[in-house]
């Protein structure tokens, strides 16, 4: 999710084809950290959702830190559609990539659902039945996308990870929605019929709110102007 403006969002040096593998691979590890994570936190808590949620919280923070870390210097760390598209309106990323690392993301998410499903033991193909709507949690789903983007958009480059996981960690318990920020994750997520899961006619709400977050921010980014920290000389 996630590389700030201030490097590039998608490095000089890998192949296209590194670039894709590193999103697809990226997304579909973050999204068995939130499903399996998921699963493995309502089969411990005994009936204790905030237990759940906690535990949750914990794995999808550290997994996305590490995701971050590891596959940023590749292919930027995005993760998510609504990160692509802003970055690219900002120039740091080429539009013609943009539906590449799309369609990477949206395959990684589903494969890493049924890759969590397949370490659990469940029923590889499924569809959440988990009802997810309503006024709140699409106010909730735009707060979360557009404090995301605002944080890649101004942190400085080398706090970027850490202060994108902590937003996300944060956002899981002060949204109605649990911060999903992500129409990847969304889409990935109604694949699961899990704790973490979204029915799929709740994923038309939670993207537009997602993406009408991701614009805010982005006009927001510009009315603050330029950050005051130094960008790195390699910018």
């Amino acid at each position: 999710m996630l590389l700030s403006p201030r490097i590039p969002a998608a490095p000089p040096g890998p192949a296209a084809a590194t670039r894709l593998l590193a999103e697809g691979l990226g997304t579909a590890l973050l999204l068995a950290v939130v499903i399996g994570s998921g699963v493995m936190g309502q089969r411990l808590a005994g009936g204790n959702v905030a237990l759940a949620l906690l535990a949750n919280t914990l794995a999808t923070v550290g997994g996305l830190y590490v995701l971050i870390e590891v596959l940023g210097p590749v292919s930027g760390a995005h993760f998510n559609p609504a990160v692509s598209l802003a970055l690219a309106a900002r120039g740091r990323l080429a539009w013609p990539r943009v539906p590449g690392y799309v369609a990477a993301q949206l395959a990684g998410a589903l494969l890493g659902a049924w890759l969590a499903h397949a370490m659990f033991d469940m029923t590889l193909l499924q569809f959440s039945t988990k009802v997810r709507t309503g006024t709140g949690q699409w106010i909730a789903e735009g707060v979360a996308t557009f404090g995301l983007l605002l944080v890649i958009l101004r942190a400085p480059a080398p706090r970027v990870a850490a202060m994108v996981a902590a937003w996300i960690g944060a956002a899981y318990w002060f949204t109605a929605s649990t911060s999903f920020a992500n129409p990847a994750a969304a889409f990935g997520r109604m694949f699961s019929d899990s704790f973490a899961g979204i029915a799929p006619a709740s994923v038309p709400g939670f993207v537009l709110a997602e993406l009408g977050g991701a614009c805010l921010a982005l006009l927001v980014d510009a009315a603050l102007g330029n950050p005051t920290v130094q960008e790195p000389s390699n910018a």
